[in-house]
């Protein structure tokens, strides 16, 4: 095969992974200023805390972890238009728009 064509067949793919890497960080920048304009619950509130802000969430999923000291328990509760993730009865992190396999069934 012809070096030319192969390094140029590199460069375009370097190209195209840098690009893909960009799109991927501006659409995660995105996300990360829009969650920071909603209203969801804080890192370190409590679930009665997060329930008597926020009221009942729509749905709580299945518990997961808590295996093991070092796998605690993560509790999910998802309100309208983000999930709030608790490790034991503490927020560990909200987040917009629930992640495929987590959404509801209406």
């Amino acid at each position: 095969m012809n070096r030319s064509i192969v390094v140029s067949a590199g460069l375009v793919s370097g190209v195209l992974m840098l690009a893909s890497a960009v799109v991927h960080a501006d659409t995660l920048q995105t996300q990360v200023r829009r969650e920071a304009r909603m209203d969801m619950p804080r890192r370190g509130l409590t679930m009665a805390q997060v329930e008597k802000r926020f009221g009942a969430p729509e749905r709580r999923l299945p518990v997961r972890g808590g295996g093991s000291r070092w796998q605690p328990p993560i509790h999910r509760w998802v309100y309208p238009g983000y999930i709030v993730y608790f490790e034991h009865k503490i927020v560990i992190h909200s987040v917009a728009d629930a992640p495929h396999g987590e959404r509801p069934v209406r």
